[in-house]
């Protein structure tokens, strides 16, 4: 009704305007007879009424499928009046249709086989990663601590473009189960135990109650624990602080189990707070870090929050960063 009222308000207004002005000559002219006026404006307005009317009756379907949301895109181009002007509108809105549904599928086919090219080249780059990593294992030259180095470096950016993609299909990638906290603290310490000592960063584990089992996703949150801690070992490796570590602790915080990763590193600029979760975003720290991708702590919340955790960031530069995963209420724990 209100999108009725506005496409035809200038056309009342422009017949009170030309009321007006009939009634204005004829009265100037010294015509005085108000009963006769009154009904000339009363048939014009029965006249107006009566078309406006029609108007209405015969396009309320028009505009009721205008000022209702659609449902689906096929539901803008469902035919609902055969005026010439809505049937010729009515082709022009299908052809357009058809045409960006044709460009719709063409960018979705490039952009599904670009993606599954992405996910054979990682798996197919794992391997060769794992025979170079067995041949220098051994070797303790210098040459052969760089080369290690920089395979974990190509190990890491392959595991973020590997969640990457399982991020896509999250909802068929994930398996929850009971997930000890402390074991799950232990095996991301361990796999990351030649990042910590080449860095001379030592990793502290905290626990504040006795082991607490959480309802998760054992793998994503061994990405996400990993992710944290890379990030803290990363910033904190540049700082002259004396006894440099990583704390990882855990503890119930009223009935929510929290793990939290705490570093004394650099920490995060108040103008980046609000953006470090973003996709891509370095910040003022990541500029500085030749592998900063943006991707760990945007990956690491996105995988939280499907899974129904929280993620909480305080950071004040200077003096480090604490990442806390907290887990909801309502998930199954037991304290062993």
């Amino acid at each position: 009704m209100k999108l009725f009222f506005r496409e035809h308000a200038l056309l009342l207004v422009v017949q009170l305007v030309q009321l007006g002005f009939i009634v204005s000559i004829y009265w100037l002219d010294g015509y005085r007879d108000l009963l006769t006026v009154l009904y000339s404006v009363f048939i014009a307005f029965f006249i107006l009424s009566g078309y406006l009317v029609y108007q209405f009756v015969s396009r309320k379907h028009y505009y009721l499928r205008l000022s209702q949301p659609l449902e689906s895109f096929d539901a803008s181009i469902q035919q609902r009046e055969h005026a010439p002007v809505s049937e010729a509108l009515q082709k022009l809105l299908h052809s357009q249709y058809r045409h960006y549904e044709q460009q719709l599928y063409t960018l979705k086919k490039q952009q599904e086989e670009h993606l599954i090219f992405m996910d054979q080249w990682v798996h197919q780059m794992k391997t060769p990663l794992s025979v170079i990593d067995l041949t220098v294992q051994h070797m303790d030259e210098p040459e052969f601590a760089s080369i290690r180095e920089e395979l974990e470096r190509m190990r890491s950016g392959l595991h973020t473009v590997l969640y990457m993609s399982r991020l896509r299909a999250f909802e068929q990638d994930f398996h929850v189960k009971p997930v000890a906290l402390s074991q799950m603290i232990s095996n991301v310490i361990h796999d990351n135990k030649r990042l910590f000592i080449r860095n001379r960063i030592y990793p502290e584990v905290q626990s504040y109650t006795s082991d607490i089992t959480v309802e998760t996703d054992e793998k994503w949150l061994f990405f996400m624990l990993s992710q944290l801690v890379i990030n803290a070992v990363k910033y904190s490796a540049g700082t002259d602080a004396e006894g440099k570590k990583v704390v990882v602790s855990y503890y119930l915080r009223g009935n929510e189990p929290v793990i939290e990763v705490a570093d004394r590193g650099i920490g995060i600029p108040a103008a980046d707070m609000k953006r470090v979760f973003d996709s891509f975003f370095t910040g003022q720290n990541g500029r500085g870090t030749r592998e900063s991708t943006g991707m760990g702590l945007y990956l690491t919340k996105e995988a939280a929050d499907r899974l129904g955790h929280r993620i909480e960031l305080t950071s004040e530069e200077g003096n480090g960063t604490q990442v806390r995963i907290v887990f909801a209420s309502y998930q199954k724990l037991t304290t062993v």
